[in-house]
């Protein structure tokens, strides 16, 4: 029987598994969501989030091989018997990787392209992609590829899209990844005004202190994680590296006529761990890719120990990192001599261990992102690692593991650069922080110094939340 009217979501009893998949990636799961309600789907990582965002706006079984049981409604729609695009008219979805969803060259066409297949007037398609512009910051990048600008920004592009729908149900999947932390506000508040206007709003998301004590009511997919011991560490089987320092001199790099980095001077060291914060568009991502070598630039990176820099670069995307059939043959790709401790290790330190034989693309988000440090390890970079985004979908037991890793690799006098937005990881496991601003890096202290500096937050446009003093106090 399907729902009652103002039930425009209910779930019952579902349980799904993936195709060659021996484990339900989700089990005996019911909910139900009223008009204008906002839930909250909590879990630890790798608990089936993503998959029953899939279920609940019928993307599964529509699109995915596996085998469901139980039921889904939409709005009184049965989502295994209703075809796709009738449920879209009802319910809208961004994914975790927003890279998957784009289909435009341009930011305006993306907004534009599911207003025209509502069927809306011309004039209301104008009228509403102005609207999403405006509210997410994008009319600079109006004309620009989505797929060309930073992971934040396109995670707001496909915000701004879906909104735009005005979908009467949405669903969220870790919505705040990449998203500054003003950014992050912003859509918090918006979604409470959507749900205000009768929408319900569905959320999955580990970083749930944005959503507010009472404003969410809050669905766990499993029971909470136990905390990562004081003692619950041993460092990574890696020899020790030599001291050395790293020059950056004059670095700038342009696109397509923007300065996304202009002359960044800077001299860092191994032995530190690097937190490198600023607003979506600032040059994170363009920086690293720049000290790994895959970015071409003016000036120059350089490494006083008379080599040439080798630092692994772990992608904010890990679906750009992964092509081998199993975890085990992904980890081992082209390391000439595989260590056996230092595999052991890293699969059990990064909870990969019973994934050896799996397809790395059917790991959670979180998961691949610590498939991918794995990888990177593997090669024993001599001078560290760059990671971009690397808390993106960890929960919080594996934000203090790789808060632990990190340090460990930074005692063994590595150095560790780390973009992000997450300021609470940064403020307890940082050495030191930098502050990019169009460009150009107008803050380096420490962590503590820095975050208690606000009139530098005010001139980037970065909240601080509440509670990240509890992290530096």
């Amino acid at each position: 029987m399907p729902p009652a009217s103002d039930r425009l979501l209910e779930a019952n009893a579902l349980t799904y598994s993936y195709h060659g998949q021996s484990t339900p990636s989700i089990r005996n799961v019911s909910l139900t969501v009223r008009a204008g309600e906002r839930l909250l789907i909590t879990g630890a990582s790798g608990c089936g989030k993503s998959t029953l965002a899939r279920c609940l706006v019928g993307l599964i079984p529509h699109l995915y091989k596996g085998q469901l049981e139980g039921q889904v409604w939409l709005d009184g729609l049965p989502t295994d018997s209703t075809p796709l695009w009738q449920l879209a008219e009802k319910a809208g979805m961004v994914l975790q990787n927003t890279q998957a969803q784009m289909l435009a060259s341009t930011v305006e066409d993306e907004i534009a392209f599911g207003l025209e297949n509502l069927g809306l007037p011309r004039q209301e398609i104008e009228r509403r992609i102005e609207s999403s512009l405006d509210r997410f910051g994008l009319q600079k990048l109006r004309a620009n590829d989505p797929r060309r600008i930073s992971g934040g920004e396109g995670q707001s592009v496909m915000l701004a899209a879906m909104l735009a729908r005005r979908p009467s149900i949405l669903v969220l999947d870790e919505p705040l990844s990449m998203l500054d932390t003003t950014a992050a506000h912003e859509l918090v508040c918006h979604l409470a005004e959507l749900a205000g206007q009768g929408s319900v709003v569905v959320v999955c998301e580990h970083r749930s202190r944005y959503f507010g004590a009472g404003a969410f009511r809050e669905h766990p997919l499993n029971e909470h994680t136990s905390p990562v011991a004081e003692d619950d560490f041993s460092p990574a089987p890696l020899s020790d590296a030599s001291d050395f320092g790293l020059a950056v001199n004059e670095l700038s790099v342009t696109f397509g006529g923007r300065r996304v980095l202009d002359k960044l001077c800077l001299d860092l060291s191994g032995g530190q761990v690097v937190a490198l914060i600023g607003v979506n568009g600032s040059g994170k991502t363009t920086l690293l890719r720049s000290l790994a070598g895959l970015q071409r630039h003016e000036g120059a990176v350089s490494v006083t120990d008379g080599g040439t820099p080798d630092l692994g670069l772990v992608y904010q995307n890990p679906d750009l990192q992964l092509f081998n059939a199993t975890v085990r043959e992904e980890l081992l790709y082209r390391v000439a001599s595989p260590d056996e401790n230092l595999y052991r290790w890293l699969m059990a330190r990064l909870g990969l261990e019973r994934y050896q034989d799996a397809s790395p693309l059917l790991l959670s988000e979180g998961e691949k992102k610590r498939l991918c440090l794995a990888m990177v390890l593997m090669h024993r970079p001599r001078h560290g690692i760059l990671l971009d985004e690397p808390t993106l979908g960890q929960d919080d037991r594996h934000r203090v593991l790789l808060g632990r890793t990190v340090k460990g690799l930074a005692d063994a006098g590595r150095l560790v650069v780390v973009a992000t937005h997450d300021l609470a990881w940064a403020a307890h496991f940082a050495t030191q922080m930098l502050v990019l601003h169009e460009g150009r890096l107008i803050a380096n202290g420490t962590p503590t110094a820095l975050l208690k500096w606000a009139d530098l937050w005010q001139r980037v446009g970065l909240r601080v939340p509440d509670w990240i003093w509890e992290s530096i106090a």
